[in-house]
């Protein structure tokens, strides 16, 4: 058999989010796409700013000399010193380039930190709800996730994270705005983390490594400002992508950035620096490192996703759906009606409506709607809701 046990296993367990994607070109060809309603996935639909359309046709226009060759590993200097004065702006904290590591987006972020710091059998807490890929990459580094969970309306549960934590923890991976929640951790919550975490290291004589996975830092909605995790912990490692912020999925640019307070911070980038190569990566693509830095302060507009966050939870609140209202990112994460998620997905599909299962996220119970789309695939997608809630018998 071509496939290894292990892989076969995840293969089954996990992937809701491309089944559904890929049920929704089946449905797509039998119906028609104006018919099928898909809210399964992460992958959004507004066009990335006019900045960056601007840089771009600049470079092509005007290109540097070499631009497309090998760089150092860890990205051209001059975009990691660009990326580092954009935290220094928004932390107060000391950032210089030699803090930035250039990835192929947030995935390989991970993935280069997490072979970067983990020895075989190392324990990293994830909390449920959570991105069901890190189980995978993870395991691809030897690692042993231990999923945690959230408190109510998917906020840090303290208490579950401190029993949580052992002699062999080396890390605990944060989401925040959350994917699929939409939950922002608060200053206080990520101040009493660290100082929880402070007291385990102390408690174990061991270190232990807050990743906070970033992308929907900047899709944050009612005046919040983003409570960043570094000022509250020195062991801070952030991943950044620019797939949301900027709508560049399929670009693959993203960034590691090492808390300027942590004691070994230059070993620590050397390793990401090295990972990042002997991981296959080699570098961040050339092209889109030129285009970013002159991006540092640009983002999407994200009053139009606040538009459709506001539509789509006031329609399942009165459609009768307990939902939390997210305060960030593209997603509702509501409570399925007869808490049997998979099922209540397949009934759905009756009207052509997707989305994705919780237990898909760790979180039974539950279904993501991702509402980065359309306006009419939203709107479409209310009536195979509201035929479900009939069915269920949901206040209407």
């Amino acid at each position: 058999m071509p496939v290894s046990d292990k892989v076969r296993g995840f293969m089954e367990q996990g992937g809701w989010i491309r089944r559904m994607f890929e049920t929704g070109i089946q449905l797509k060809a039998q119906y028609g796409e104006d018919k099928v309603f898909d809210l399964s996935l992460g992958n959004p639909v507004v066009e990335p700013p006019e900045e960056f359309r601007r840089e771009l046709l600049r470079l092509a226009q005007n290109p540097i000399p070499g631009m497309h060759r090998y760089m150092p590993n860890n990205g051209y200097p001059e975009t990691r010193q660009a990326v580092a004065e954009g935290l220094k702006g928004e932390t107060g904290l000391p950032f210089d380039g030699s803090h930035i590591v250039m990835t192929c987006g947030a995935a390989a972020a991970l993935n280069v930190t997490l072979k970067t710091i983990l020895n075989p059998g190392d324990e990293v807490l994830i909390l449920a709800p959570y991105f069901v890929e890190y189980i995978y990459y993870i395991d691809n580094h030897g690692g042993t996730a231990v999923i945690v969970p959230t408190g109510p309306d998917f906020q840090l549960d303290l208490e579950a994270i401190e029993t949580a934590v052992t002699g062999r923890t080396r890390a605990i991976i944060i989401n925040s705005p959350n994917n699929p929640s939409g939950a922002v951790y608060p200053a206080e919550s990520l101040q009493s983390l660290g100082e929880l975490l402070l007291a385990k290291q102390a408690e174990h004589g061991s270190e232990i490594f807050i990743i906070s996975d970033e992308p929907y830092r900047r899709i944050i909605y009612d005046g919040l400002v983003y409570p960043q995790v570094f000022p509250h912990y020195a062991n801070t490692i952030v991943v950044n992508s620019h797939a949301k912020d900027l709508a560049l999925p399929g670009e693959r640019i993203g960034y590691i950035a090492v808390n300027p307070a942590y004691a070994d911070g230059e070993e620590l980038v050397d390793g990401l620096t090295f990972c990042n190569r002997s991981l296959g990566f080699v570098n961040a693509p050339a092209l889109m490192q030129h285009v970013i830095r002159a991006l540092t302060g640009v983002s999407v507009d994200v009053t139009d996703y606040q538009r459709k966050r506001d539509y789509m939870y006031a329609r399942l609140s009165d459609l009768g759906y307990s939902v939390t209202k997210p305060q960030g990112a593209f997603y509702l994460f509501p409570k399925a009606p007869d808490d049997d998620d998979v099922a209540f997905v397949q009934v759905l599909q009756e009207w052509n409506v997707l989305a994705v299962p919780g237990t898909g996220f760790g979180s039974p119970g539950y279904f993501r709607l991702s509402y980065c789309m359309e306006d009419r695939v939203l709107e479409g997608a209310m009536d195979g809701l509201a035929q479900a809630a009939r069915r269920y018998g949901l206040h209407l």
